[in-house]
């Protein structure tokens, strides 16, 4: 357990300036509110209107998810093995190839839904 204090210690610290932040920003801050403060901000641009439940995205959007979601996948996996490549010898090896063809099933499947067009 002693391994993990600093681990711990560091969460507190972290947590504690994130509370301690929002605290001293809700207390010390401005507080004008008007309408076009409380107007969705999208880059200078006019917001558009929106239904009353909230609006729809399209099928991109969820696919543009999906893709950072297999590149990270494949970055938390793919750089841990290329750093311990000597000590997995080759059955790392035959599990790297073989999620890296798990991997390449998500790119082909973005690629035919057209997630990697931009129109």
């Amino acid at each position: 357990m002693e391994l993990y204090t600093p681990i711990f210690v560091l969460g507190g610290i972290g947590a504690a300036f994130v509370i301690v932040s929002m605290v001293v920003g809700a207390i010390a801050g401005p507080k004008r509110y008007n309408r076009t403060k409380l107007q969705a901000y999208e880059c200078g641009i006019d917001p558009t209107p929106q239904p009353v439940g909230g609006g729809r995205f399209t099928v991109k959007y969820y696919l543009t998810a999906m893709l950072f979601i297999v590149f990270d996948i494949e970055v938390i996996f793919l750089v841990p093995w290329a750093v311990h490549l000597d000590a997995l010898g080759i059955f790392g090896l035959v599990v790297m190839i073989l999620f890296l063809v798990n991997v390449s099933i998500a790119y082909a499947y973005e690629w035919r839904r057209g997630g990697l067009e931009w129109d």
